[in-house]
């Protein structure tokens, strides 16, 4: 069986471990990870894709939760039987599944990072949301926060050293969990994997 993988940016590498490690026959393009700032962007740049990529795979695996776009992305596969997105509202709930969960009814007032965004936090949250030129904004943008949670995906990946520097210049309280994959490959071993057998 021949895959596709259409996926964010910042869950590529993990991706890319569990096809890998699964031995599939795959090809990934990925759709940048900025687009989160502007998720009404995203489904129209996996449509792109998708478009270019129908009919040239078995099945497609589209490398999201829904992330902000409120169905849009649910709408747009609705076109295309044999794509599918990962299960779920957003990567920090399959990666951190259960802990996730967890964390969210302790404390709603999280900010969370995965090993992606903490490695890339000054450009994808500081710079893009203008904190470099306007610090006095860090209030409005996460007064309500009380705590950061890094979601640790591989640990030879550790960006821990960043995320308390994030928890630190944010004023958080900072927490972390070694998250693994095992959520995320399950979900996405069940899409991939269905009806093969």
């Amino acid at each position: 069986m021949k895959i596709g993988i259409i996926a964010c940016g910042a869950i590529v590498r993990e991706l890319v471990a569990i096809a890998n490690r699964r031995d599939w026959d795959y090809e990934l393009t990925a759709v940048p990870a900025q687009l989160h700032n502007r998720p009404e962007r995203i489904a129209p740049e996996v449509a792109r894709k998708l478009d270019a990529w129908a009919d040239h795979f078995d099945r497609i695996l589209v490398g999201y939760g829904d992330c902000g776009t409120l169905g849009a992305l649910d709408s747009l596969l609705a076109r295309y039987p044999h794509a599918v997105r990962i299960p779920g509202p957003h990567c920090y709930e399959f990666y951190g599944g259960s802990r996730f969960e967890r964390q969210a009814q302790r404390q709603p007032g999280t900010f969370y990072l995965t090993d992606f965004l903490a490695h890339h936090y000054e450009g994808l949250v500081i710079e893009s949301l203008g904190l470099d030129r306007h610090p006095e904004l860090r209030d409005t943008y996460f007064g309500n926060y009380k705590e950061l949670l890094y979601l640790r995906q591989l640990p030879d990946q550790d960006e821990s050293e960043r995320a308390r520097a994030a928890a630190a210049r944010l004023g958080l309280a900072y927490r972390e969990v070694d998250s693994g994959l095992d959520v995320l490959e399950e979900r996405v071993v069940k899409i991939v994997e269905k009806d093969s057998a």
